[in-house]
């Protein structure tokens, strides 16, 4: 649920259709008979997932197309022939890694000159699987933050069993070992960064009163070594009511700078820098995104910004001398202002650069933006089209950077930009699937409204267009996140190679088109997301490449939500649904985990006039025992401390209840996902993939 254009310190934080529903009446919570399966571990909940699971397993996890997928993804999860992304540190690359022997994984090393090479010798920093048989616990590797430039001191997270909550401890990194005495910050959704090798800047639970009602922090300290965490000192103070208060650390060149961020809203924020004194405000508009590049303050601009005489455009990054702005000077300049079928999707500094990722019709660039003299200069970094780009990692201290381009057919290649600006490829993954007579299409449906869907088609050249083939269609369609093409290797696996098609929507919600597509799908035009995906299916169904008897959807989180209010508006439009990790009980969303924090996304359901939209649509609520609906899969996790398993728990019983077939499965671990471990993903994956052919092509030979 969290925004991926947030820059590092941020990314803690981030007309329904009246021919086929009759809206419920609001529904109280005193009348929901299935509220006990929101207690996550209460006994008689669990004997319930227990026994949805196992009538799951019985019956997909002894099918034949099961015994031959889960082989085949487990092999691919397992693989050492996956890529190694690197994490540079000085001259000193790091990897996270899992395979067969190391379930949890290993956090390891080896130095920049032999992983250029192409046979590193690694080094083992951190073994999570050994610390988790050592102390008991279902530990899952939660990410590192060390201190610049020497990297020594860091504060590593530890997730039991993927949960969003996380216990930190201080880490040497040079010598490999916990920290006795160290800085240690207990279990929960906390946000830190370094000030200095001594002090620590913490966002956590503090005991009563510290927590928002999202249940993330709001309260920021200064914790000094050689101190109780009790005696650290307050810095910040938010509200009860707002989302977060988040701590972290920008490094720059010139050293790391120590940042609160105060975010009442999903979508609102203001940075805060501390500099030993006081905090400063870096005073922009509260929807605008900072960052830093060298000696510059950058700005992503949501809404159209007035200051210093000029406007700056929606969507647009620009850049002004940081010093020179906390002087008062808002002289900025325009480092890119995307057309109208463009977006900017991130910005990050390496170097001497500014490097900005951009779709461009939702295809893919990236471009490296340098100040020459008084203009930013940009260069676009060559790549194919109907693809994307990510950014791997930056040195700040160096022109150097690692990217990777993939597209749905396309394996993933990793290149690496060095000092002196020549672009090499590194290494690329081996094809996982055969894709040699896979081709990519575009085409654009027509919403409700009249607007212009962009979407994605991934299938065999061979396929007729016969209105019978098995298709898949992908969709998110919420807080500015973007769909684009790219390599998934269990989806080319389990669906493409075996003859199924593959669509992906880029519906309104998504950050496609940039802020204006995200803002067209909120509040009470949330319908409007809905709109476009079943459009999408229409259109595919229009144009030959399938039916509804074999088409299906999928979406997970946000998207749980799409394809849950699909299945509940057009039943009749598709005959396999896959609802991961969703949100689906929208009276009470906003009470269940991180739910507040996205009211700005779906409204206040406790607000009669906002209840009254969010209620056309919510799936939980629209529910009826009269009308047939397609056997739909839920997954979701005991472990998800973000969106509460309550969701679809709640959905799966209340369909039974009303003589609805369904499936459902949740893995005891894997927080907002499918697993800890390979094999625990693997067996989830496989689950889905084998109901999808048995929905959608039950007279296909298993391959």
């Amino acid at each position: 649920m969290l925004d991926p254009r947030r820059s590092k310190w941020a990314t803690f934080c981030t007309l329904v259709l009246a021919l086929w529903v009759t809206p419920a009446p609001a529904q109280q919570v005193e009348d929901d008979p299935f509220l006990w399966l929101e207690e996550v571990e209460g006994e008689r909940a669990l004997a319930w997932v227990e026994a949805r699971n196992a009538e799951t397993v019985a019956e997909l996890g002894t099918h034949p197309w099961f015994q031959a997928l889960q082989g085949d993804l487990l092999e691919i999860l397992t693989s050492d022939e996956r890529l190694v992304y690197p994490s540079t540190r000085g001259d000193m690359v790091y990897n996270f890694w899992t395979d067969a022997e190391h379930e949890r994984g290993i956090y390891r090393r080896t130095t920049l000159g032999q992983y250029l090479a192409g046979d590193p010798e690694w080094e083992t920093v951190l073994d999570i699987d050994a610390l988790a048989l050592e102390e008991g616990v279902p530990w899952a590797f939660g990410g590192i933050d060390c201190l610049g430039p020497e990297y020594r001191q860091c504060m590593v997270a530890l997730s039991r069993g993927g949960s969003d909550a996380t216990e930190a401890r201080e880490f040497d990194l040079i010598d490999a070992h916990f920290v006795d005495g160290g800085f240690h910050v207990a279990e929960a959704k906390s946000s830190m960064g370094w000030v200095d090798a001594n002090t620590l800047l913490v966002a956590t639970d503090w005991g009563e009163g510290a927590l928002t009602t999202s249940g993330y922090a709001r309260i920021a300290k200064l914790w000094t070594r050689g101190t109780p965490i009790s005696e650290a000192v307050p810095l910040y103070e938010g509200a009860v009511e707002d989302v977060a208060v988040f701590a972290g650390s920008v490094e720059t060149r010139a050293g790391t700078m120590a940042v609160v961020q105060h975010r009442p809203s999903f979508f609102e924020g203001t940075m805060y820098v501390y500099r030993g004194g006081p905090l400063v405000k870096v005073d922009i508009p509260i929807d605008a995104d900072p960052g830093f590049v060298g000696d510059q303050l950058t700005v992503f601009v949501r809404d159209p910004w007035e200051v210093g005489g000029r406007t700056y455009t929606t969507g647009s990054v620009i850049a002004i001398d940081f010093e020179s702005f906390l002087a008062g000077d808002r002289d900025f300049d325009i480092v890119v202002a995307p057309g109208p079928r463009q977006a900017v999707q991130g910005s990050t500094p390496a170097g001497d650069f500014l490097l900005v990722s951009l779709l461009d019709n939702v295809q893919g660039q990236l471009w490296k933006y340098r100040k020459i003299n008084e203009d930013w200069v940009g260069e676009r970094v060559d790549a194919p089209p109907m693809g994307s780009m990510r950014l791997v990692d930056v040195d700040l201290h160096s022109n150097r950077f690692f990217f990777t381009y993939s597209s749905f057919t396309q394996p993933t290649t990793l290149y690496v930009h060095a000092d002196d600006g020549r672009v090499e490829e590194v290494r690329r993954l081996p094809a996982m699937f055969e894709s040699s007579d896979q081709t990519i299409e575009q085409y654009e449906a027509v919403s409700a409204d009249g607007t212009q869907i962009p979407y994605f088609v991934v299938r065999r050249g061979d396929i007729a267009l016969s209105g019978e083939n098995p298709t898949l269609l992908y969709g998110y369609g919420g807080f500015e996140i973007s769909r684009t093409s790219g390599y998934s290797t269990t989806t080319g696996k389990a669906w493409l190679e075996r003859g199924g098609v593959y669509a992906v929507a880029n519906i309104r919600g998504g950050g496609e088109f940039g802020p204006e597509w995200h803002r067209a799908a909120l509040l009470e035009n949330r319908q409007r997301a809905y709109d476009d995906f079943i459009a999408v299916a229409e259109d595919l169904v229009a144009r030959g490449f399938t039916s509804p008897e074999h088409l299906g959807i999928q979406g997970g989180s946000n998207g749980g939500l799409l394809t849950g209010v699909a299945m509940t508006q057009r039943p009749d439009l598709f005959n396999a649904v896959v609802v991961n990790v969703p949100l689906l009980d929208m009276k009470r969303y906003n009470k269940l985990l991180a739910g507040a924090s996205w009211m700005a996304e779906y409204g206040n359901p406790d607000i009669p006039e906002q209840w009254a939209y969010i209620s056309q649509y919510s799936p939980y609520q629209n529910l009826h025992p009269d009308r047939e609906y397609p056997r739909a899969l839920f997954t979701t996790t005991t472990r998800d401390d973000r969106v509460h398993p309550g969701h679809a728990r709640k959905m799966a019983a209340k369909m039974l209840d009303q003589g609805h077939q369904i499936f459902y499965f949740e893995n005891t671990e894997g927080g907002h996902g499918a697993g800890v471990t390979p094999e625990q993903r693997a067996r989830m994956i496989a689950l889905t993939y084998t109901y999808l052919w048995n929905q959608l092509a039950p007279t296909r030979p298993i391959s």
